[in-house]
């Protein structure tokens, strides 16, 4: 059999597996309530979260304007998500590829990463953080580190925090197929917030297509300053996001109608939920979203069509308190 023979479906690679993914109504989750939730299952990328996305817009843009060499080492810091993306994205274009990390974060991880093909640097914690909770000032340690390595080995940084990249793959892609999937049923989002590419990118298309869908910026309690609240608990448990920053360049100009915040507890408990009612096996941050627009539904977003992210995989946190 000839290739011309073979399915038309078939890829060229893994990294052309990245997007497209499917968008579920969480309708057990909502039964007895008025309104809806629909739930982009973003752990089905090959990387098993929505990090795939922005890795590779990041390095797809770097290579069309000459940033990044032939061959030349990639860096960046990362919880593991954006790793993971990058090192699957990096094998594949024949980039070698360090990834940063703080210890804080989940050993699978690492160890994903690693099968890869990437470096993976762990940075210490500072002597007050536990494991499991990576607080602002671990992020300082890593970035330092981050930093010195770039220098170290002339690489290029696929910055997640400053590169346009990460946005543009939300806005192109994750909010222009929810959009495509509900035929422009939604009328709000919200979205716990990392690097803050998928909330600026999806609510920015959002808005683009009608001014009236409501976004929310999602944070931790005691780490919501984005919302101008005094970090009380800078040590929560949520990986991926509530880093204490004040500001985000990707959220530069971003839509945002109102803040809105969600316990560890709550967090996890819904992300329970989401296993054992909808057969959803995510992570942390994915039942701060899920918590979220429940909480919306039985308020101020009542009647209406909430959608959300579900960012990555329950097995990435199955040495965690998330599933003990």
């Amino acid at each position: 059999m000839t290739v011309g023979m073979w399915n038309s479906n078939l890829l060229p690679s893994v990294v052309d597996a990245i997007g497209h993914t499917p968008l579920v109504a969480l309708d057990r989750l909502t039964a007895g309530l008025d309104g809806r939730i629909v739930a982009k299952l973003e752990m089905l990328n090959p990387g098993f979260s929505k990090k795939d996305r922005a890795a590779l817009k990041i390095i797809e843009e770097a290579e069309e304007c000459g940033a990044l060499s032939p061959g030349q080492t990639v860096v960046e810091l990362t919880s593991g998500n954006m790793g993971t993306g990058l090192a699957i994205v990096c094998a594949v274009r024949g980039y070698p590829f360090v990834a940063v990390m703080s210890r804080g974060n989940s050993p699978e991880r690492a160890r994903m990463m690693r099968a890869l093909g990437a470096e993976v640097v762990l940075v210490d914690q500072q002597p007050t953080s536990r494991i499991g909770e990576v607080s602002g000032p671990d992020l300082e340690l890593v970035e330092t580190e981050t930093r010195r390595i770039v220098a170290e080995r002339s690489a290029f940084r696929a910055d997640q925090f400053e590169l346009i990249g990460n946005k543009h793959a939300h806005f192109s892609g994750t909010g222009a197929e929810i959009w495509a999937q509900t035929h422009g049923a939604v009328t709000a989002f919200c979205d716990f917030v990392g690097s803050g590419g998928t909330y600026a990118g999806c609510a920015g298309y959002f808005k683009e297509q009608n001014r009236n869908v409501r976004c929310y910026v999602v944070e931790p309690e005691g780490a919501a300053t984005l919302a101008g609240k005094p970090v009380t608990w800078p040590q929560h448990p949520i990986q991926g996001g509530g880093y204490s920053r004040t500001t985000l360049p990707q959220l530069r100009d971003a839509p945002v109608d109102g803040h809105l915040t969600v316990g560890p507890g709550e967090a996890i408990e819904t992300a329970h939920l989401l296993a054992q009612r909808e057969g959803i096996f995510a992570g942390y941050s994915s039942g701060a979203n899920v918590c979220a627009a429940l909480n919306l539904l039985r308020d101020r977003e009542r009647g209406g069509v909430i959608a959300v992210i579900i960012c990555d995989s329950g097995l990435k946190y199955l040495s965690t308190d998330l599933w003990p």
